[in-house]
């Protein structure tokens, strides 16, 4: 095999395909990157037999061929070249030559046939969405998965197609987040789960262009995400998700509507008083279209008031602050409504549209005399 690239173009694919090599395995061809250069093209392909990624390499072949190179390596020599041409050949033996100017590196790679090559997944059913809003539905919605793997179901990401519509759902036992989109055909009802890991991977992949198009195809095992020269495969999570309807709930004793980015500052202000680790509960007293944010410490107390609009009761709840944080970060509106049930209920911020849901579990505290 010869092939010569830029080493720019070199580095773009090996960023891409690097997400899916294993860091923890003991088949040392998965620590590996594929390099497969024929006819058609040069292709570069990682797979840690969960998650797989191919994409399409701009270059010159040369001599068609394959071999596989232990990733770290090739992309720490890649990366300290000069932005120039890079020539990469290997014999029969796997003897690999990698050259670019007067720099010239002799390494071992591995049998191409001893790679553990994408699955075949059977082209059915077709779901276009711009790059710019699948990055959307996964940043607005990755940060309440699960970080443990106790429950794997919550590692990973729901996925609803009916009709005309997508709705992406994760949660923690904490927290639920929903994202809905209105697709631009109809298609017939879906549901699957999606691993955590391969919709973060997938994100820093994606351009997040509105013009980018991402195709999208499903089956029983497998979700297939191609978009740029790109394909990336994965493994879906087995079972049946969680009753989400169940739930949620519509009604609600007081409704307030809050300037979101005051809301977000004032919490973000209120947790220099709570050291990492330190699970003090922010505690928010509503009444008279005023919210009172209160969060007390070993470090001190922070007091802030927040002009609202409010419907209904007023209400005294507590809440982690993180997560009432992750959800606000991700809201684009300039102002958000909440609802509150009592102080034991979780509360939901959501628009009229419900185009977004965000449940957040309330903790219980101690109210100071």
């Amino acid at each position: 095999m010869k092939i010569t690239c830029n080493k720019n173009n070199l580095m773009k694919s090996i960023n891409i395909v690097t997400k899916a090599v294993s860091t923890k395995t003991t088949m040392p061809i998965l620590e590996c990157i594929l390099i497969n250069a024929s006819e058609d093209g040069i292709k570069f392909t990682a797979n840690d037999m969960e998650l797989g990624i191919e994409t399409e390499v701009e270059g010159t072949v040369q001599e068609n061929g394959t071999v596989a190179l232990e990733a770290r390596l090739f992309s720490d020599i890649i990366r300290k070249f000069p932005d120039s041409d890079v020539s990469i050949s290997s014999d029969n033996s796997f003897n690999t030559i990698i050259i670019c100017e007067k720099a010239k590196f002799n390494i071992m790679g591995r049998d191409g046939e001893d790679f553990s090559y994408l699955p075949y997944v059977e082209k059915d059913t077709c779901i276009s969405v711009s790059q710019f809003t699948l990055k959307e539905l996964i940043r607005q919605t990755i940060f309440s998965i699960a970080q443990n793997e106790s429950n794997k179901m919550m590692t990973g990401e729901l996925f609803e197609i009916s009709g005309d519509h997508m709705r992406v759902v994760s949660l923690d036992g904490h927290r639920i987040s929903i994202r809905k989109i209105i697709l631009k055909e109809t298609y017939r009802e879906k549901k699957i789960i999606v691993p955590g890991k391969t919709l973060m991977e997938i994100s820093k992949i994606l351009s997040g262009g509105t013009e980018d198009m991402v195709d999208i195809y499903f089956t029983e095992n497998h979700i297939v995400f191609e978009f740029e020269k790109t394909r990336v495969v994965s493994r879906l999570i087995e079972g049946n998700y969680f009753r989400v309807d169940q739930m949620l709930s519509n009604d609600y004793n007081t409704k307030v509507t809050v300037n979101k980015k005051e809301l977000l500052d004032c919490i973000d202000r209120a947790t220099l008083m709570v050291k990492e680790g330190d699970k003090r509960p922010i505690i928010l007293n509503i009444a008279d279209n005023v919210m009172e944010l209160k969060i007390t410490s070993q470090l001190g107390t922070m007091d802030e008031m927040i002009d609202i609009t409010m419907e209904g009761n007023g209400i005294k709840i507590g809440f982690n602050p993180k997560f009432l944080i992750d959800a606000l970060r991700v809201i684009d509106e300039e102002t958000v409504d909440i609802y509150y049930m009592n102080p034991k209920a979780p509360c939901f911020i959501r628009d009229e549209k419900e185009s977004y849901i965000y449940l957040i579990l309330p903790v219980n505290f101690i109210d100071a005399p």
